[in-house]
């Protein structure tokens, strides 16, 4: 696995932990909303995978970007899925969000690379 990638998912995964160890329910209550918005329903994940990365990179959160984007490759998104979305992303976010786009693709090829 890609060392971004690996150090991504760690770190995330620890503090995730950490976090949902101090037992409050607001933020537990938060995490589940999260899960249960991604699951299949009207939209299929892929779309709601792709729709998270627009929003998350629109809103800048490089935190965000990467989950969605591993997210969308184990839902089989292809690369020019995500190329339309983060131009989409970038359409609609303006040249500010062009940091996130380099680093989108950069953590996409990390992604792509892995194993």
């Amino acid at each position: 696995m890609s060392d971004i990638v690996k150090e991504f998912n760690e770190y995330r995964s620890k503090m995730n932990d950490k976090i949902l160890a101090d037992n409050n329910k607001i933020v537990k209550r938060i995490f589940n909303l999260d899960t249960n918005a991604f699951a299949e329903g009207a939209l299929d994940k892929k779309t709601k995978e792709l729709l998270g990365l627009v929003a998350s990179t629109v809103l800048r959160c490089d935190d965000c970007v990467k989950y969605h984007l591993e997210s969308s490759y184990n839902e089989g998104v292809t690369k020019a899925e995500v190329s339309e979305a983060l131009g989409i992303a970038t359409l609609i976010g303006g040249t500010i969000v062009i940091p996130q786009l380099r680093r989108a693709h950069e953590y996409w090829e990390a992604i792509e690379n892995q194993g």
